[in-house]
């Protein structure tokens, strides 16, 4: 553990964060955010010369299609997979908050 790790209040940071911590977890948290700070800075003393940054460990692409217009569906083709619905105008869902039911 180097200077700079030491001395993390973890009481301003949970502040900063707006977490609730119980005072007698502050030490364990302490301790584990310097073990990590220091884990960060043996990191930083690694020679990464001519190794290229990464966003990600495997290669990516995007494997979605152009946007292409074509024929849309119909109404009757879209709804005619759905459980129910509302005068054949609107998907029928359940009833999440309290209230009226919509008929």
């Amino acid at each position: 553990m180097t200077e700079s790790s030491k001395g993390i209040d973890v009481a301003h940071i949970a502040t900063l964060a707006r977490l609730r911590i119980e005072p007698a977890s502050v030490p364990k948290l302490q301790s584990e955010m310097e073990a990590i700070v220091g884990y960060v800075e043996m990191l930083s003393e690694l020679d990464v010369t001519g190794i290229e940054p990464t966003a990600h460990a495997v290669p990516r692409s995007n494997v979605l299609r152009d946007d292409a217009q074509g024929v849309p569906f119909g109404r009757e083709t879209m709804l005619a997979n759905a459980p129910e619905t509302v005068d054949g105008e609107l998907i029928k869902v359940p009833q999440v908050l309290p209230g009226g039911e919509m008929s």
